[in-house]
């Protein structure tokens, strides 16, 4: 029991610490997601309280919350409303590759790296963080807005997106042949569309498996399910995140409403564990020789950002408002930033790993900010503008 101690004081102290950031963000009336990054960022040093006993245990919390965050996502909307979204954005899928991936391609150029680190921060600068919209969309009080089932529709196409470039980019990386990269990809579609399908056509036996009197009952299911769908989807390719979404929207919606209410709780504590351990790895001090650099792409990839919001939204019918508003939302960058960079460092392009650990950390921190912002405060309550 005694190597427990140390385990249990450290989390004890994350938790709390955890606590009071919210409590400090409520108070000051912003998303409490860039003060827990900062956090992470200040405490992953080591210096003012040692959480190596406790990291292992963050890892795994922080991939269950990116989870729950995108399950809690999927149980606000259906099926059919996701199938029309997606196929009214396809256009808007196009126009955020080519603005935004384009400018980190260009800049890596710029930044005179090789062609395959400019590839590498291509995907860093294209791809939204899911986790952190979904928890700020929660925040703000915008779920039911008109522009956010346009934001949602980025994300979907992005993480679908990804299944096809992260195999071309490990092979870009690795030298490794064009067959196997295409064998990749096929795989990673084919989970997606596997998961689509099922998503529409199980939406009943779903429901029947998860209903019961008992809420505890319902949460290990609707957990265990989670789990269960996340970890193929994984296997097969794509990413988790997109299988516990999915798995959300195959939710019918008259449990839904009591799914949201049960894992409410779980959702923000792992949540927040998830925003506070993304900023651990990153070293303060490797960052300010790329500060200029990475923050003069955070401010053109914004602009590129709040162009795609804007395209997106007004296809929805969204004002200037709601634009602006869906613009802002997609800012943030985070999970597969961080991963695109360190299949690019492992592959020998250190260079790509600094400059992408203080862009991610800047929008990140920014976007949260810029969309409580963007417009008045009285935008955040569910306007349909």
């Amino acid at each position: 029991m005694h190597d427990v101690a140390p385990l249990l004081l450290e989390l004890g102290v994350v938790v709390l610490a955890v606590s009071l950031l919210g409590l400090l963000a409520h108070r000051i009336g912003i998303s409490p997601v860039p003060l827990m990054l900062l956090t992470g960022v200040v405490l992953g040093t080591g210096d003012i309280v040692d959480i190596t006993h406790a990291e292992p245990f963050i890892g795994t919390a922080a991939e269950i919350g990116v989870l729950l965050l995108l399950l809690m996502l999927g149980l606000e909307f259906t099926a059919e409303e996701l199938a029309q979204s997606l196929a009214r954005h396809s256009r808007s899928g196009l126009v955020d590759m080519v603005l935004n991936a384009g400018a980190g391609f260009a800049a890596g150029l710029l930044l005179g790296m090789p062609l395959p680190a400019c590839l590498a921060l291509a995907g860093i600068t294209w791809v939204s963080s899911s986790g952190i919209v979904a928890r700020m969309l929660a925040d703000l009080g915008r779920l039911g807005n008109r522009e956010t089932p346009a934001v949602l529709s980025i994300l979907v196409i992005e993480d679908i997106a990804m299944a096809i470039f992260l195999p071309i980019l490990i092979a870009v990386l690795t030298g490794a042949e064009w067959w196997q990269a295409l064998g990749a990809v096929a795989l990673a579609l084919g989970a997606v569309s596997t998961i689509l399908v099922a998503s529409r056509r199980a939406s009943a036996r779903l429901g029947q498996l998860l209903s019961h009197p008992s809420d505890e009952q319902v949460l290990l299911r609707l957990l265990g399910i989670t789990l269960v769908v996340a970890g193929l989807t994984q296997l097969l390719g794509a990413s988790a995140a997109v299988g516990a979404f999915l798995l959300g929207i195959a939710v019918p919606p008259s449990l839904a409403v009591r799914a949201r209410s049960i894992l409410g709780p779980l959702r923000d504590l792992f949540a927040a564990i998830f925003f506070f351990s993304f900023g651990l790895p990153i070293v303060a001090a490797e960052l300010l020789p790329v500060l200029p650099a990475a923050l003069l792409l955070a401010v053109v990839t914004t602009g590129t950002k709040l162009a795609t919001g804007w395209f997106a939204a007004g296809r929805d019918g969204a004002q200037r408002r709601g634009r602006l508003r869906a613009g802002a939302a997609l800012v943030p960058r985070g999970e597969f930033s961080i991963v695109i960079a360190a299949l690019a460092v492992s592959a020998g392009h250190p260079e790509v790993g600094a400059v992408a650990a203080c862009y991610v950390l800047l929008t990140a921190i920014g976007g949260p900010l810029l969309a409580r912002w963007i417009v008045p405060a009285r935008s955040s309550a569910r306007p349909v503008a």
